[in-house]
């Protein structure tokens, strides 16, 4: 069966515009089209099978054909129902990669999809949020046999996968691809700074100059988040849990105070905590009229609906993206995308430029994981230093910037413990 019938999508009539899409983002991901080029050399995945669940978008895409370069079978699908790109799915296809994954499908859909994914029996695994590796540690332990290890994609993801190590329970090796410096240092904090506002600009058409913007959780996206606000002349509130962080919060200029205290002034609210009900039934009963609500998290529970709606007396859909809620003494508050990510469920996510780093990980830590899955064991492990440099070095080559290097009396100098004189 080729991956035409195996695949299932939405419209495959959609092609032509997806083959755009990936195109554009091939012209604007000089590290990852050199890691395609030696991978094309080298085929480190031939004749292996690789599964992937990421936001299914043209960046996605081009990761996906960049592991295809490496003599993968390729099967992927999406990680959030809402960010996945019909059209973008159609042109994989057509390029010989199996897509399970549809926009917008139920939740028992969207479940099966993923499943149908790992019946593909992968080798390799590349995930987001982890969920992946939770259906194979659960329901699906049978299709855990070919499996050699992979790499995870967000913070979501390595708190599940650090559970699951620390109960004895993780069945193969996972590289921490978010905690690597070129994704956390610019992809959480520029990407997601960058991209959770053109989700919530294009989304609500309102202007943020003026407004107070809540930004719930002062992490490397919550830094991006707030940065961006201020960029755009708003008054900008942060919340938190950690004292480090939210005396680094106040040293970046930005207030700082309990969200019982700030769903009192906010106009928007922006969650980026990894945690659930960081706002809820009690925020509800103090926010101002016409608050506006969204999630730059994994998953969907950060803002309460279920609270949010037992407090509601009506509620209706008054923009593509945006629910309104209306509550007993009048007052309204809308929701973008339901909840779900913002910048992927309402945007088209991180730039291109950010993902190329990211995705520029994952391709290496794939072949990493794949070489010394033996040696790594059933464990969640960091990033090697020297693949996070390499990817920051082909990014500054790709610039066009050099920059400097130890002379070897300044390395001797540095390992010497004698007194320097």
């Amino acid at each position: 069966m080729n991956t035409k019938e195996r695949s299932i999508i939405a419209d495959p009539s959609l092609a032509p515009e997806g083959h755009l899409k990936i195109d554009w983002v091939d012209a604007h991901m000089p590290v990852l089209n050199r890691i395609k080029a030696q991978f094309e050399k080298e085929k480190p995945f031939q004749g292996l099978k690789v599964a992937i669940s990421l936001h299914l978008e043209a960046k996605t895409a081009y990761l996906a054909k960049v592991v295809q370069a490496g003599g993968a079978e390729v099967a992927i699908t999406g990680s959030n129902p809402l960010s996945t790109q019909d059209d973008v799915c159609a042109a994989l296809v057509e390029d010989g990669i199996t897509v399970f994954a549809k926009y917008n499908p139920d939740p028992k859909e969207y479940k099966e999809l993923m499943i149908k994914t790992l019946e593909t029996e992968p080798d390799l695994l590349i995930d987001d949020g982890g969920d992946l590796v939770s259906i194979l540690h659960s329901e699906r332990r049978d299709l855990l046999k070919n499996i050699r290890g992979g790499a995870e994609e967000t913070t979501t993801g390595i708190l599940r996968l650090k559970a699951m190590e620390k109960e004895g329970q993780l069945q193969f090796p996972m590289v921490a691809v978010n905690d690597a410096f070129c994704k956390y240092l610019f992809d959480n904090r520029y990407g997601t700074g960058q991209s959770v506002w053109d989700g919530i600009n294009r989304t609500t058409n309102l202007v943020v100059a003026g407004k107070t913007v809540v930004v719930v959780g002062y992490g490397w996206c919550g830094k991006g988040v707030a940065k961006r606000a201020q960029g755009l002349g708003a008054n900008v509130i942060v919340t938190e849990i950690d004292a480090i962080k939210a005396v680094e919060a106040y040293m970046d200029g930005f207030q700082v105070m309990p969200m019982l205290e700030a769903a009192k002034v906010g106009d928007f609210f922006v969650t980026v905590t990894g945690n659930r009900d960081v706002i809820r039934g009690e925020h509800y009963k103090v926010m101002k009229d016409g608050a506006i609500l969204s999630n730059a998290g994994h998953f969907d529970v950060e803002v309460n609906k279920p609270e949010l709606e037992a407090l509601a007396v009506s509620k209706r859909t008054v923009r593509r993206n945006i629910e309104e809620y209306k509550l007993a003494d009048g007052r309204k508050f809308y929701i973008l995308a339901e909840g779900r990510l913002v910048n992927l469920a309402a945007g088209d996510g991180h730039p291109a430029e950010i993902m190329d780093m990211t995705f520029a990980l994952q391709a290496m830590s794939l072949k990493y994981v794949n070489e010394k899955y033996k040696e790594i064991g059933n464990k969640v492990v960091n990033v090697p230093y020297e693949l996070d440099e390499q990817v920051a070095r082909f990014k500054l080559e790709s610039l066009g910037i050099s920059i400097d290097r130890l002379s070897q009396e300044q390395i001797d100098y540095l390992d010497s413990w004698a007194a320097h004189e």
